[in-house]
């Protein structure tokens, strides 16, 4: 080998990644900075479960499995690389004799080696396949991809050509024959294949073999930071920075009145308003499409795409690249393949991203389920309606009324406040403003409080916990909306307001915990009310329920002979991990067939309500969510529909009338447990 020129082929290649390195940190650094390095531990054991053990990629079985033998394959060979650095200066070097044939260590990583190239070979004929013949939709197919597998598979058979070379060399030196190796399975095999040729071809085969393997890894590398390849450097890094707080937990604004008082920029409308961490997110996309593919927006046709959507600004943040690191306002770029003029002081919303795209999103959490690098979507989507709604004043129409409501008359539907108890009617519920103290404080929420077929909800929760000797209360009139859908929908001004009353009014009773019938009461009250003050032991009425009929409390006897299909909510399940207690809550009553649709649990299609679309027309597409939705239920063959969600199930028999099947029941968890109970009684 010639070390003058693997000198100059290592500083040029790695002087140029660092250069382009120090671009993309210098850019992702211009915004405001966080902390993202608490709790350690807990960061350490979900980076290993998650980047090394890769346990979200184990949905995909064939291509979890390849990605795997690649992402260890890359760690193995890492050696192997550096000794072949090594020996562009020395040809025998193996680290001083700890990676030597003669010594344990050497033949067990020359084993093992050998095994990982073989799999990383398997690995790229995998993704060749997805790529080149089923061509996967949700994928990116770009002539990069192909490109950088094709780096991949000739860097591997490289390896094998020099190897099996250095072998048959080793060989002649020491006049003895060329056989197969346990501790070199794939380099033996080649020497064998080379044992024949004469030493200007073997030495070709050595020189071809080393010089491939090493320009390529270089080559490589310099490709990673201009292509979406980058997740190779960035992915570990991201998934350990994730986020460790809860799921449902947008974040606040701070000092929001005196942001708006002194004309300060309220959510997130250029780029360089972007955190670090968010710049990350857009950095690690693999462009693996697995967030659009789950996205019930793009299913139905709406414009959204969680992978385009991060895409986009990835691209608006790279055209404005010298602009943006300089200070200035004007770089041309463009957006798919048209030239255009972008300006990092010009708004993200519409000069980039069409505010479709936005007030499509459910908020419903499954894109960020599905990620396997852990990039953010929701925030972010909220952070741009943010500044829509509470500076511009732009958004649908319809949540004019919905802002209004919530602002006079403390709900969505602007009912009148002293008509929040009405469903209590002929019950005897208690008040907590007579009591001042229960164990439990059951909040309706707006919609189990107003919507005359949600009211059925909120009166079989309390004869249910009546029949169980629960000792609760409601707050009745003094009970306001959490804020949920204004927060969602961009007004944050809003939900801080509602935040700050409803804190003030439990602030004034005694209750050990409060059980909600609604898990966007739930996840508010437990997730985001903390951030204000308000801590809370929180608990959804199908967790309370079902630990009433553990404890024998709750006696479900009468049949009820149905085929039941459970619908999941996001805000339930995806967002607090909820799953078994409502099946739990409905395997206790006899007679009944718990059936699960093929979308379940945190692949379990939204409904369409969540992110305030319950209170506006939903964006154009092909169908409607809950359409689609009604439909998989459907197909399980069920006589009846269950939830757990007063939102969820108005979208669902809205989409079981809109199938003209009123013949199948749509009926909460408390109300099927309550005809098994009321009847036994």
């Amino acid at each position: 080998m010639n070390p003058i020129v693997m000198i100059l082929v290592l500083v040029a290649s790695v002087g140029y990644f660092a250069w382009q390195a120090a671009r993309r940190w210098r850019l992702m650094t211009l915004g405001p900075g966080e902390n993202w390095l608490d709790h350690i531990g807990e960061r350490l054991a979900r980076t290993w479960r998650f980047a090394f053990a890769q346990e979200r990629m184990r949905r995909y079985p064939a291509a979890g499995l390849a990605h795997l033998a690649i992402f260890f394959g890359f760690l193995v060979l890492l050696i192997n690389s550096l000794i072949l650095f090594g020996r562009g200066f020395s040809p025998g070097f193996n680290f001083w004799g700890l990676f030597a044939h003669g010594f344990w260590l050497g033949a067990v990583y020359s084993f093992f080696k050998d095994v990982f190239i073989v799999l990383v070979i398997i690995g790229t004929l995998v993704f060749f396949y997805y790529r080149l013949v089923v061509r996967l939709k949700r994928m990116t197919l770009s002539a990069e991809g192909a490109l950088i597998l094709a780096i991949i598979f000739v860097m591997m058979i490289a390896d094998v050509v020099y190897w099996g070379a250095d072998e048959v060399h080793h060989a002649r030196a020491a006049s003895h024959a060329v056989a197969f190796s346990w501790a070199s399975p794939a380099g033996s095999l080649m020497a064998l294949a080379l044992q024949g040729v004469g030493e200007g071809a073997l030495s070709f085969f050595w020189h071809a073999g080393f010089w491939m393997h090493t320009c390529l890894v270089l080559l490589f590398l310099n490709l990673l930071p201009q292509s979406k390849h980058f997740h190779v450097i960035t992915a570990i890094p991201n998934v350990f920075l994730q986020n460790l707080g809860p799921k449902g937990r947008l974040p606040k604004i701070e000092d929001i009145e005196g942001k708006i008082e002194r004309e300060e920029t309220l959510g997130l409308t250029r780029i360089d308003q972007l955190t670090w961490k968010a710049v990350l997110d857009l950095y690690t996309c693999t462009e693996c499409g697995r967030c659009t593919d789950h996205c019930p927006a793009n299913q139905t046709g709406k414009l959204l795409s969680p992978k385009h959507l991060t895409l986009a600004m990835r691209d608006y943040l790279y055209h404005n690249e010298q602009k943006l690191v300089a200070g200035g306002n004007e770089q041309t770029g463009s957006e798919g393949g048209d030239s255009k003029k972008v300006s990092p002081a010009d708004p993200l919303v519409p000069e980039f991203i069409k505010p479709e795209v936005l007030w499509a999103c459910v908020t419903c959490f499954a894109c960020e389920t599905e990620c396997p690098v852990f990039i953010s979507y929701v925030d972010k989507i909220v952070d741009l309606r943010r500044n829509l709604v509470m500076e511009k004043s732009e958004f649908p129409a319809e949540l004019q009324n919905a802002f209004q409501g919530i602002e006079r008359n403390a709900n969505p539907w602007s009912f009148p406040p002293d008509q929040r108890a009405a469903w209590a009617e002929g019950l005897d519920v208690p008040r907590m403003m007579e009591k001042q103290e229960a164990d439990v404080l059951l909040w309706i929420g707006c919609s189990a409080s107003f919507d005359e077929r949600a009211k059925k909800i909120a009166r079989a929760t309390a004869c249910l916990l009546k029949a169980a000797g629960v000792d609760f209360a409601i707050l009745g009139e003094e009970e306001m909306c959490t804020g949920d859908p204004a927060r969602r929908a961009g007004n944050e001004f809003l939900f801080q307001m509602m935040a700050q009353t409803n804190i003030e009014t439990l602030s004034k009773y005694k209750f050990n915990k409060i059980v909600t019938v609604c898990p966007h009461c739930y996840n508010t009250l437990g997730n985001e009310y903390p951030d204000f003050g308000g801590k809370y032991a929180v608990v959804h009425h199908s967790q309370l329920l079902s630990q009433l009929v553990r404890q024998g409390k709750l006696k479900p006897r009468n049949p009820v002979n149905s085929r039941v299909v459970y619908h999941d909510s996001c805000y339930l399940g995806r967002y607090n991990e909820v799953y078994e207690e409502p099946r739990d809550a409905l395997r206790a009553i006899p007679g009944l067939t718990l059936l699960e649709p093929a979308k379940t649990r945190d692949r379990g299609m939204c409904c369409g309500a969540g992110g305030a679309q319950m209170f506006k027309e939903e964006e154009h597409g092909a169908e409607r969510i809950n359409q689609r939705r009604v439909q998989q239920l459907l197909d399980t063959g069920a006589q009846t529909v269950a939830s757990a969600c007063p939102f969820c199930q108005r979208m669902l028999i809205d989409g079981l009338a809109d199938k003209s099947r009123e013949d199948v029941p749509e009926l909460d968890i408390a109300e099927l447990l309550w005809k098994s109970v009321e009847s036994a009684a």
